[in-house]
């Protein structure tokens, strides 16, 4: 969509890591791209399912060419074996990312179910229906990692101040606990898309 950002949502797992891509526009704007989810057996090697997760990663990121990827941000839970898990898909996801010079954002389950449906409490089914009226959708999408990865994507076009904000790992050596501004950032190392989205969100700020 011209003058639209393309943002990448992520929903990171081991078992299943949920891809979500939307477009949004300068007055925040959501449009359904696509979604999916790549899934890997228990039976499988450790190498072997981090390989699949890492080239579906690929894929997508070839294929779709965001302008950012929005991820959600791992933390240490009782279930050790599940956190790993997760933080071994984030890892070679985000690896996938910065090779190509994807901007990565991070943002927390709370901070993805309050931008979609007003409540960081929300569960998982009000946040499926939230996605669904937010894109226009017909049903919802399933398994819940699909819906969970649109609204990452939703709440970085939302709430993380578009695609010019946040890790750039080519441009940058900003580490995840902050975002460089805009304005801090060379030209040279933003995209087409990235500038016209820039020069579009200036303009409806006008």
């Amino acid at each position: 969509m011209p003058g639209a950002a393309r943002i990448l949502g992520v929903d990171p797992g081991l078992t299943r890591c949920g891809f979500g891509l939307i477009d949004m526009t300068a007055n925040r704007k959501a449009h359904f791209v696509k979604v999916g989810v790549a899934g890997t057996a228990a039976l499988e090697s450790l190498d072997a399912r981090i390989l699949k997760i890492f080239r579906a990663a690929e894929e997508w990121l070839d294929t779709y060419q965001p302008d950012a990827l929005a991820i959600e941000r791992v933390f240490a839970q009782e279930q050790v074996n599940t956190v790993v898990g997760t933080a071994h898909a984030s890892g070679v996801v985000i690896a996938a990312a910065a090779a190509r010079g994807v901007p990565v954002h991070f943002h927390t389950p709370s901070e993805v179910k309050a931008a979609v449906t007003g409540s960081g409490r929300a569960d998982k089914a009000s946040v499926g229906r939230m996605v669904t009226r937010i894109l226009g959708l017909d049903t919802i999408p399933k398994p819940a990692d699909a819906a969970d990865a649109l609204a990452l994507a939703i709440c970085h076009g939302w709430r993380g101040g578009g695609i010019g904000s946040g890790i750039n790992m080519a441009a940058t050596t900003q580490t995840h606990q902050g975002s460089n501004s805009v304005a801090a950032r060379r030209p040279a190392t933003l995209t087409a898309a990235q500038r016209a989205w820039l020069e579009a969100e200036a303009k409806a700020n006008r």
